[in-house]
């Protein structure tokens, strides 16, 4: 490994051979190539087939599929922005087939960085039916397009070469003029019908219509001209419409709301805010749009909160007695209180546009927020979803208003509260959605790098890490995820051991993630010999049987093997040793075990005489007799390396083999 969050498995060996006896020959196949500089991110099944259930074919969308489908097939996407370009490149590749190739091999279904310093140290290795996206949508620029022109030229030597496939969104910017070598490869996508997206969401969520309620003028301007994401968004607002019951019985008032959410609620706000003259009432519309469907007295408390937090409480103290009640202050404002006593904006989606209109024009204040969000998550009278809520509607803003410090700052605050063992969820509930934002997402996953490898870390936030590599990180960046996790646990104590178990499970949901463990366990041992101890104690406990894959990969366990067998400390073999012989003893197809951990030891001596005194202790007398078998063929496995490595001495011209080697 040379980069900081990046890890790379050694290239694969050759026959594993080692003078006489049985021969052992692994080959590796593609996949032992593990790249290195470009930082992928995975693209999940769920959200792919989620994304299938609505998605709406563009004109282009065929031709496009049909030149995909050839192995080696590198697709070029030309779209107008807001026809939901990338989404058709995401189905186009979801529907190749299955995730797995013929031979059973997981496929993989990953995004490619477009620009980044730490690319190209190490050549991209795609395997056969990978698949991949390359999103240049973004780029601005012309140094970066330069760059991500650069990329795409490697990227598609390399998989036409291994019969992957790819598929690249196109800037649409007139600027970026393409290569006409790309021309052949390119196809120009169309933007779907709105209203055939609309519909199809509509269905989606089980919503009954016809033809003829979609028509209004007022609909029909926004099927024509809204981005695709906005669409989304509006049949998404149908459906709450719906389910608050709050609007009606039936869908023309469901669209109404709907329709004014998202065109005119921005304007809406601008003018409340406005026209409301005193810091005491804005802070009871920023309080209630935070706090929205929380309970009327705890959006009281924290109302006071964020008064004291701006330093206008005093205002609230001296005249609330002789001025107006709180619930005059609610119906003014538009805010209504439902049977439960929980508060409400009267307008769908306004306390969205609310929160929008504050993060973004009151600046000064952002900093003030963040500690008043901090101190009133803990209000007594939240719920755990009223808490949730409140920590996605934080991050959303935070996010979009780029203050992802904001956002770890209270995961900090969050985790180092927690007592005990436990684990704060808002901390790690907040730390996933900085993980998955597609901005800002790297962000988070260098802070987290930074964390593990910093001096203190309180136990608090370090379960919080740990909790979110293996929930979040694992997911999309796996192979990060285990980086971390590694780093977490070489700390001492509850939390080293807690790391150590969540790395190991990691690795073994995967054959991919245990090869790439076990070569990095390796390679800092070899790197670091005076504290090789931790990371030899998790190899040992990967490479026992317990944690093998099923079946168990020779090859790998016969490099982890070889590590442990060719460094002190002795004391972690026993446990290891006896694991595989216990298995062997009950499964004669894990018979293999032994002479691939003979072999390991490359026939040096002591490993060989540590070895047998396993075997002894384990078959001694006292034990079940039909141990005594497979010692016997451990033994022989032994003897016959012993003989190997004497006659290979004795043709070179050394003396004799001693009583002591025989």
């Amino acid at each position: 490994m040379t980069e900081q969050d990046h890890v790379t498995v050694n290239d694969p060996r050759g026959p594993v051979y080692n003078g006489g006896g049985h021969q052992y020959v692994f080959y590796g196949g593609p996949d032992w190539m593990i790249r290195k500089g470009v930082e992928p991110l995975r693209i999940v099944r769920e959200d792919r087939v989620r994304l299938a259930d609505r998605f709406v074919r563009p004109t282009g969308y065929r031709a496009a599929a049909e030149r995909l489908m050839q192995p080696g097939s590198v697709v070029l996407l030309s779209a107008e922005p807001g026809s939901g370009r990338r989404a058709a490149a995401i189905m186009l590749l979801h529907e190749l087939g299955e995730d797995r190739s013929a031979s059973e091999e997981p496929v993989r279904f990953d995004e490619l960085p477009a620009t980044g310093k730490d690319w190209g140290e190490t050549p991209f290795s795609p395997a056969e039916s990978d698949r991949y996206l390359l999103d240049l949508s973004g780029i601005s620029g012309d140094e970066s397009y330069a760059e991500a022109k650069h990329r795409l030229a490697v990227y598609r030597s390399q998989i036409q070469e291994a019969d992957a496939h790819m598929v690249v969104v196109l800037p649409s910017s007139p600027a970026h003029t393409h290569s006409p070598d790309l021309e052949p490869h390119t196809v120009r996508l169309g933007r779907p019908r709105g209203v055939a997206v609309v519909t199809r969401y509509l269905r989606m969520d089980r919503i009954p219509f016809r033809p003829g309620d979609l028509m209004s003028a007022d609909v029909q301007r926004l099927f024509d001209r809204a981005p695709m994401r906005e669409l989304a968004r509006f049949a998404g607002l149908v459906k709450t419409a719906r389910d608050s019951g709050r609007f009606g019985t039936d869908l023309a008032g469901w669209l109404d709301q709907a329709l004014h959410a998202v065109t005119d609620r921005a304007d809406e706000v601008r003018e409340q805010i406005a026209s409301v003259g005193t810091a005491v009432d804005r802070a009871l519309l920023i309080t209630t749009a935070v706090f929205e469907e929380a309970l009327a007295d705890t959006v009281y408390e924290a109302w006071h909160i964020l008064m004291r937090a701006v330093g206008h409480e005093k205002d609230v103290e001296t005249t609330e007695l002789e001025d107006t009640d709180f619930g005059t202050r609610l119906n003014a404002l538009g805010i209504e209180r439902d049977s439960d006593g929980r508060l409400r904006f009267e307008r769908l989606a306004y306390a969205d546009a609310v929160r929008s209109h504050v993060w973004t024009n009151f600046p000064g204040v952002r900093d003030d927020l963040r500690d008043w969000i901090d101190q009133a998550t803990g209000l007594p009278g939240l719920t755990t979803d009223d808490r949730m809520n409140v920590v996605v509607r934080f991050c959303e803003r935070a996010l979009a208003v780029a203050r992802p410090d904001h956002l770890f700052d209270l995961v900090a605050r969050w985790a180092g509260r927690a007592t005990g063992s436990s684990c704060d969820p808002l901390a790690v509930r907040a730390l996933e959605l900085g993980l998955s934002h597609e901005s800002f997402g790297s962000w988070f996953r260098k802070r987290m790098y930074d964390c593990v490898r910093s001096g203190p870390l309180s136990d608090g936030l370090a379960r919080v890490l740990i909790a979110t590599c293996v929930q979040s990180l694992a997911r999309s960046h796996p192979d990060q995820a285990m980086v971390r996790l590694h780093h977490l646990a070489l700390r001492r104590g509850q939390v080293g051991l807690e790391a150590g178990e969540a790395l190991l499970d990691l690795a073994g949901r995967d054959p991919g993630h245990y090869r790439l463990l076990i070569d990095r366990l390796r390679n800092r041992t070899r790197r670091e010999p005076l504290a090789a101890e931790p990371h030899l104690r998790l190899l040992t406990e990967l490479t026992t049987s317990r944690r093998s894959p099923d079946p168990p990969s020779w090859p790998d366990l016969f490099l982890g093997w070889e590590a442990v067998f060719s460094e002190p400390p002795t004391r972690l073999w026993n446990p290891l040793v006896r694991s595989w012989l216990n298995v062997a003893a009950t499964d004669s197809t894990h018979e293999m075990a032994l002479g691939v951990m003979v072999r390991a030891t490359h026939g040096r001596e002591t490993a060989l005489h540590r070895l047998y005194a396993i075997a002894c202790d384990w078959a001694s007398p006292a034990r079940h007799p039909s141990r005594a078998a497979v010692a016997a063929r451990f033994w022989q496995h032994i003897d016959d390396a012993q003989y190997a490595r004497t006659d290979g001495a004795q043709r070179a011209g050394a003396g004799p083999r001693t009583t002591e080697e025989a």
